[in-house]
C-alpha cells in the first residue's frame, strides 16, 4: 500500500484508540504519532540506493516484521517522544507514546498484507512472503475512508466515533473485497474446468481504480492463461482518454473476458533450452523466490540472454512493467549473470 495511506491509517487507527479521559491537547500529539509510525516501515525505500537486488530482497522485510515490531516501536517512541513536545516545552515520555506506536506499525503491515505483493513478516528467521490479496496496492476507496474518516474526526474533535466508525468501514470494504476475490476465484475455476486444466493453480489479484477489477489466472508448469475483467460489469467500458478511464476501460465483463497466454519458458525448442537453462541458473535465484507469476519475456544480445517479468505487474493500460530481470552469458558453458531491463531498452548488472 501506498505510504501516504499507510500514514493517514496510522493517524486514524491512533484517533480511535485514544482513552477517552485523555486531556485535549494530547489528542494531536498521539495522531501525529500515529501518523509517523505507520509511515516509518516505508524508510526501507533507501536500500534501492545500495542495489536494485538489495531493494528487492529486503523490501517489506525486516522493517515490516511482526517478530521485530516490539524493538521498532521502542526505538520510534523514544525519538517519537524527543519530537513531539508539550506545548510548555517538555519532552512527552516514550511510554505515553509506545502503545501508538506499535499501533502505527501493526496497521502498516496489516496494510501490506492486504495486498498481493507479499510480505516479510517473520524476518529474519524466514523470508516467506504472506499476503491476502484482497485490496490493490493503491486504492483510492480504501484511502477515501480513511480520509474521509480523520476529516469528521477534526470537525468532531471532541469524540472518537467518527474515527471509530471509519474504522469498523474499512473492515467491512476489506471483507467485501475478499468476496469478490472468492468470485473471481470461482469464475478462474470455471474456466481451468472448461479447458482441462484441473491440476493448474488459480489465482486473483485486485486492480486499480475498482475494487471490482481483478486479473484472473489459470497457471501450469508451462504457461499462465490470464484475463482482465471486471465482476459487475455487463457491457464493455466506453474508451476513454485520460490515465484511470483507460486503466479501468481494459476490465472486460466476465462474459466477454480476453484470456491470454503467457509461457514461462518460450514457445520454441530453441528458446526453452536458454530459458530453462538462465532461469534455473544460481543469477536468477532471487527472480524465482520474488516472481509468483514468472513468465518468459524474450531472448536477446545474440540469444545469450533470457528475460522474464512478473505478471502480477502487468497492469492493463500501463506500457511499462517493474521488476524486469534476466541472466546473461557471454557464450554456452559460461556462468550466467543477472541483469535489470531498464525502460529505455538498456541493461545494468545486479552484482
Amino acid at each position: 500500500m501506498d505510504t501516504l495511506t499507510h500514514a493517514l491509517s496510522g493517524a486514524l487507527i491512533a484517533r480511535a484508540t485514544a482513552p477517552k479521559d485523555a486531556p485535549p491537547r494530547s489528542i494531536p500529539r498521539r495522531v501525529a504519532a500515529g501518523f509517523f509510525a505507520a509511515a516509518a516501515p516505508d524508510l526501507d525505500f533507501v536500500l534501492g540506493f545500495v542495489s536494485p537486488l538489495v531493494y528487492l530482497e529486503q523490501h517489506r522485510g525486516p522493517t515490516h516484521s511482526v517478530l521485530l515490531l516490539p524493538l521498532w516501536a521502542l526505538l520510534l517512541s523514544w525519538a517519537l517522544a524527543k519530537i513531539l513536545r508539550e506545548p510548555d516545552g517538555r519532552t512527552a515520555g516514550w511510554r505515553a507514546l509506545y502503545g501508538v506506536a506499535a499501533l502505527g506499525l501493526g496497521v502498516h503491515i496489516l496494510g501490506d498484507l492486504i495486498t498481493s505483493f507479499g510480505t516479510i513478516i517473520l524476518a529474519p528467521f524466514s523470508d516467506a512472503r504472506f499476503g491476502w490479496g484482497t485490496t490493490f496496492i493503491i486504492d483510492l476507496w480504501f484511502s477515501g475512508i480513511v480520509l474521509a474518516g480523520l476529516l469528521l474526526a477534526a470537525v468532531w474533535r471532541r469524540s472518537r466515533v467518527p474515527a471509530v466508525a471509519a474504522s469498523v468501514v474499512l473492515v467491512c470494504y476489506v471483507g467485501f473485497q475478499a468476496v469478490l476475490k472468492e468470485h473471481a476465484l470461482d469464475f478462474a475455476r470455471e474456466y481451468a474446468l472448461l479447458q482441462g486444466l484441473q491440476k493448474a493453480e488459480v489465482t486473483a489479484i485486485p486492480r486499480a481504480v475498482s475494487p471490482f477489477n481483478w486479473t484472473v489466472y489459470v497457471s501450469d508448469e508451462l504457461a499462465h492463461r490470464y484475463a482482465h475483467v471486471n465482476l459487475r460489469r455487463q457491457e464493455p467500458a466506453p474508451a476513454a482518454h485520460d490515465f484511470l478511464g483507460r486503466m479501468d476501460a481494459a476490465f472486460q465483463p466476465l462474459a466477454l473476458a480476453r484470456w491470454e497466454t503467457a509461457t514461462r519458458y518460450g514457445s520454441s525448442a530453441a528458446e526453452q533450452e536458454i530459458a530453462r537453462a538462465a532461469w534455473e541458473s544460481p543469477a536468477l535465484g532471487f527472480m524465482r523466490w520474488f516472481a509468483e507469476k514468472p513468465a518468459f519475456d524474450g531472448l536477446g544480445k545474440g540469444s545469450t540472454c533470457a528475460w522474464f517479468i512478473d505478471l502480477r505487474f502487468a497492469n492493463p493500460g500501463r506500457d511499462w512493467l517493474p521488476f524486469q530481470y534476466g541472466a546473461c552469458r557471454e557464450s554456452a558453458g559460461a556462468p550466467w549473470q543477472a541483469y535489470q531491463r531498464l525502460d529505455a531498452g538498456g541493461r545494468v548488472p545486479l552484482r
